[in-house]
């Protein structure tokens, strides 16, 4: 039992009358224990052993010396633990441990900046929220297994501050695009616009200068058009550390949503699966209680969220835009980044517009690319689409196109598609076969690619190496979805496929797909009739001819 507990049993005990020896026999404690039970209720405090001596004491005055001497030094020159160890060894010839010093600093330290009058003594000050006046917004950083590559991508944050409400979503940066598209996403989500103020740090995305250590601040233009569009009023917090306090909450909501699900570090294969996951733990965080809170998030939300104002109905436009040229090589550069485009397009300008996840290339308004956007700095992503008009009036250029191994990295050209290719050149040639694979893959942009590939697996079986072969047997296998077909007519010779294997020809797909004809077989009856009429009336006529 604790100490409280046995003098409250010795005190019971002697108020029953047992003597001062009974006590001491029953719960095997001295008489002066007794003594201090019936005295006391309270046990006295124990007394703290003095310090134990240690090889450091002779040189605690040293190290204070220096501590006192680094407050008037220049802050990049101070000593450091490591140089203080250093310069007892070799100054004071002291047989002392580094650990040892290290305590004794970190200790020290603050106690000798409190007694120089030199600390500075900041007060906090409790704030109280109105439910739908104030938020914050904060980037937080997250490392992710993205497609098997470790990846640092950057979490978005906006937290309601009355109902401790947040919305968060995972972009590949930080950049203007993302802060821009994390606020419609949780605008959207949460139904309003706090009333008040929402507070930001000094992010680039939205201050283009700091004036100082005052709060005021020069915004960027897009920065202004998009808080005067959402009706925004933007608080900005003290630059540095002296400021992480000022919108604690999101900060601590970052963490919090870090160390809960994003640890482990997971796994997916692009960046809208996890965004998805992200919706989901947004919507179960909802449930919990922050702190001693007597109700829950999404309770306290359900009071704010009618006090938000109402959102624009006109939509803004996130996307930043840029006018490259496309280069010989039907590429343009975006951000250190390039990205394919048709190759019809060389030499041309285009309209970009630059997403947080991907960008859109629209020539004159009309959409002719679209790409996921790189992570990295100096990628290259290219779609083997927009070089198919090229590779078939070259269709050497076909086996080391980059384009070609990035559809093969993707999934997009799959051993089905290698298969056929093999075949094809066998059988026509380097050249012929490699024309007829480009043929197949341009009906890629009218056929859905599963159905091209059913149709290519479909063609290899029976030996037919040419598009149009693979284009009906997509279109069967498309329609097989949808309805069954009718029975195909049998074809009516082995051409050189396995057993088993057979392909309909696209005369014969056509003519079962009709209904039956009932008509009656045409007849030429009638104008054979006319042709006797013809006869006999020349006749009459050259009779009357010899008789003049």
């Amino acid at each position: 039992m604790s100490k409280v507990e046995l003098y409250a049993a010795i005190r019971r005990d002697h108020r029953a009358g047992m003597s001062m020896r009974a006590l001491q026999r029953a719960y095997g404690v001295t008489w002066r224990t007794v003594r201090k039970a019936v005295d006391a209720a309270w046990p006295e405090p124990r007394k703290s052993l003095p310090p134990r001596p240690s090889a450091l004491d002779p040189y605690k005055p040293v190290i204070d010396a220096i501590l006192r001497e680094d407050l008037d030094a220049p802050r990049k020159q101070r000593h450091t633990v490591t140089r203080i160890f250093h310069r007892l060894v070799e100054e004071h010839g002291a047989e002392v441990s580094y650990p040892m010093v290290r305590r004794y600093v970190a200790d020290r330290k603050p106690q000798i900046l409190v007694e120089s009058g030199k600390a500075p003594v900041e007060a906090f000050v409790p704030q109280t929220h109105q439910p739908g006046m104030e938020a914050e917004v904060d980037f937080g950083d997250v490392s992710v297994w993205l497609a098997g590559e470790l990846v640092v991508c950057y979490l978005f944050s906006f937290r309601l501050s009355y109902s401790g409400k947040a919305v968060h979503r995972v972009f590949a940066s930080c950049g203007q695009e993302a802060f821009f598209e994390g606020h419609v996403h949780a605008l959207r989500t949460l139904g309003g616009v706090p009333r008040g103020r929402v507070r930001y740090d000094n992010l680039k995305a939205a201050v283009a200068q700091v004036l100082g250590l005052s709060r005021a601040r020069v915004e960027t233009d897009r920065w202004i058009a998009f808080r005067s569009h959402f009706g925004i009023e933007s608080f900005y917090c003290r630059p540095g550390v002296h400021g992480a306090h000022e919108k604690g909450g999101v900060e601590g909501q970052i963490g919090y949503f870090r160390r809960n699900h994003f640890t482990p570090v997971p796994e997916v294969a692009s960046l809208a699966e996890l965004n998805e996951m992200v919706e989901q733990w947004d919507r179960h965080d909802g449930r919990r209680r922050i702190g001693a809170r007597p109700r829950t998030i999404d309770e306290y939300f359900a009071i704010e969220r009618p006090l938000l104002l109402p959102l624009p109905e006109e939509p803004f436009e996130t996307g930043r835009v840029f006018t490259p040229r496309v280069d010989r090589y039907s590429q343009i550069t975006v951000r250190t980044n390039r990205y394919s485009v048709p190759v019809r397009l060389i030499g041309k300008r285009v309209r970009v517009v630059l997403h947080a996840s991907h960008l859109v290339v629209y020539d004159q308004n009309v959409e002719v690319a679209r790409h996921e956007r790189l992570i990295a700095k100096g990628g290259c992503r290219l779609e083997l689409d927009h070089y198919l008009e090229a590779l078939i009036r070259k269709p050497g250029a076909f086996p080391g196109a980059t384009a070609l191994e990035q559809a093969r990295s993707a999934g997009k050209f799959t051993p089905v598609h290698d298969d056929w290719w093999a075949r094809a050149r066998k059988v026509h040639g380097e050249r012929d076969g490699t024309r007829a694979l480009i043929e197949v893959l341009l009906l890629g942009r009218h056929i859905a690619h599963e159905h091209l590939v059913a149709g290519l697996a479909a063609a290899l079986r029976a030996g037919a190496l040419t598009a149009d072969a693979v284009a009906l047997e997509a279109r069967k296998a498309a329609q097989t979805e949808d309805e069954p077909l009718p029975a195909p007519p049998r074809p009516t010779g082995d051409r050189g496929g396995q057993a088993g294997a057979t392909v309909t020809f696209l005369h014969d797909w056509k003519l079962a797909h009709l209904p039956p004809d009932t008509r009656p077989l045409p007849s030429v009856t009638p104008y054979d009739q006319l042709l006797r009429r013809r006869r006999a009336s020349d006749g009459d006529h050259r009779e009357g001819v010899e008789a003049q």
